[in-house]
């Protein structure tokens, strides 16, 4: 739930990577996004040494949408993981940091001819297709620009994850990819296979995200290799790569519970080497973490601006930010826990719904924080905000995004500059070079 290198003294000071986290608000201001080198490390580190250990080939692919900027994907390359990617915008952030093109995945349900042409001329590790209309979108391409295109396929295995049906992706009817039903994952196999610039190189399925269950996963792996073993028997088609996806679930909350990782691969290997043919060779596996890396390496920080009490004793917390820095708790009902900076133990703990700034009355922080003493001016330190906060963050009422700061034994890197007034005004234009205006 909090960063491992999380400190607290005993007047209630809290430090992140040896820093303070009071310094780190004055220096940056509020609202501040940050992380934790040590902890991003060890949970990098974690998946290879895990991956490793199944002595079967695999590779790590950092799930770029969980939290991408210029300086993440230097240390993905840096730590030797590959990256996926879902858009143009990641690609060019990858590029631009130097990651090598073939250790990049390139997901998405839609994507552009100039995106498709970008990851082609690049020459991207591969290309996750899902539908029909971008198959062949691909082979043309491939064929204008006188190459071949590596791809997976993305299937939908019918598997149904305990998650927030926002972010369940693996059930027949998903907007993603190609059910295993109906024949509409064979008919996108049997296509991609007749194309002459397409090289269809396995399979991927991603069944959803915080997923707190191992059965899933392994469910998930079944599926993948008991259709790829139909192929084999018809075509002699096998998979060189097998993609699980990501969605490992983290710890928001004390209760919650992920599935022990090393434990839940050995069970996948047990799997890929009991569907994989005589004669073939068994896939090599891939796996895509993202938020399970970031997540809880990172934290929010907030300056309290009010402490406002209602009706039914009721305490509203108003902070400095929101639903324009952290949009999950509006758009999927997502729990985090969070605490005051400064206040020691003997302070009074204090139930308070925490509000965020923006003019939504769905703009809920946390419901239900078990806050010590909150007081205008505290600084208020939101645990586990390292994924999906940054990389969805909004400009909503024309706020400005915060800064994203690293730190490390004591040091601190500023990532990303905090967006300004001046930012937010950039790309706006005048009304008289509007031209189709009339005075």
């Amino acid at each position: 739930m909090r960063p491992d290198t999380y400190m607290k003294s005993s007047n209630g000071q809290i430090s992140i990577g040896g820093v303070d986290l009071q310094d780190l608000a004055k220096t940056y201001g509020t609202p501040l996004y940050v992380l934790d080198y040590h902890t991003l490390h060890q949970r990098m580190c974690r998946f290879q040494e895990a991956m490793a250990s199944l002595h079967v080939p695999g590779q790590v692919m950092y799930a770029g949408k969980a939290f991408l900027c210029r300086a993440m994907a230097e240390l993905v390359a840096r730590e030797g993981l590959g990256l996926d990617v879902v858009s143009g915008g990641e690609l060019v952030t990858a590029l631009t940091a130097g990651m090598d093109p073939q250790r990049i995945v390139f997901h998405g349900n839609v994507k552009t001819r100039e995106e498709i042409r970008l990851a082609l001329t690049h020459h991207v590790g591969e290309i996750v297709v899902d539908s029909l209309d971008e198959l062949r979108r691909i082979d043309q391409m491939a064929r204008e620009l006188g190459m071949v295109a590596s791809i997976l396929l993305r299937l939908t295995p019918g598997i149904e994850a305990h998650t927030h049906e926002f972010i369940r992706t693996g059930q027949f009817d998903s907007k993603f990819g190609f059910a295993l039903k109906e024949g509409i994952a064979d008919e996108a196999v049997s296509v991609a296979l007749d194309m002459s610039h397409v090289r269809l190189d396995g399979f991927h399925a991603h069944i959803g995200s915080q997923i707190l269950e191992g059965e899933p996963f392994v469910a998930n792996a079944q599926a993948l290799l008991a259709y790829s073993r139909s192929w084999w028997e018809r075509a002699r088609f096998w998979p060189r790569y097998l993609d699980l996806g990501g969605g490992f679930g983290v710890r928001y909350q004390p209760e919650d519970r992920p599935p022990e990782l090393e434990s839940l691969l050995a069970r996948v290997k047990d799997t890929l080497m009991e569907y994989t043919p005589e004669g073939a060779t068994p896939p090599e596996l891939w796996l895509e973490p993202g938020r399970s890396i970031v997540s809880e390496a990172g934290c929010t920080l907030y300056t309290i601006e009010a402490v406002k009490h209602v009706v039914d004793e009721k305490v509203y917390v108003a902070v400095d930010g929101g639903m324009g820095d952290n949009i999950r708790p509006a758009l999927y009902q997502a729990k985090y826990a969070a605490e005051v900076a400064g206040k020691p133990e003997n302070r009074p703990e204090q139930v308070v719904t925490v509000a965020g700034r923006y003019c939504e009355s769905g703009d809920i922080l946390i419901k239900d924080a078990l806050l010590r003493d909150p007081q205008v001016g505290d600084l208020l330190v939101v645990w586990g905000t390292g994924a999906y906060n940054y990389s969805m963050a909004s400009t909503y009422n024309r706020v400005p995004r915060p800064a994203v700061v690293l730190v490390h034994d004591g040091d601190v890197s500023l990532w990303v500059e905090r967006e300004s007034w001046e930012d937010l005004m950039r790309q706006d234009r005048p009304l008289d070079l509007v031209t189709s205006l009339k005075a």
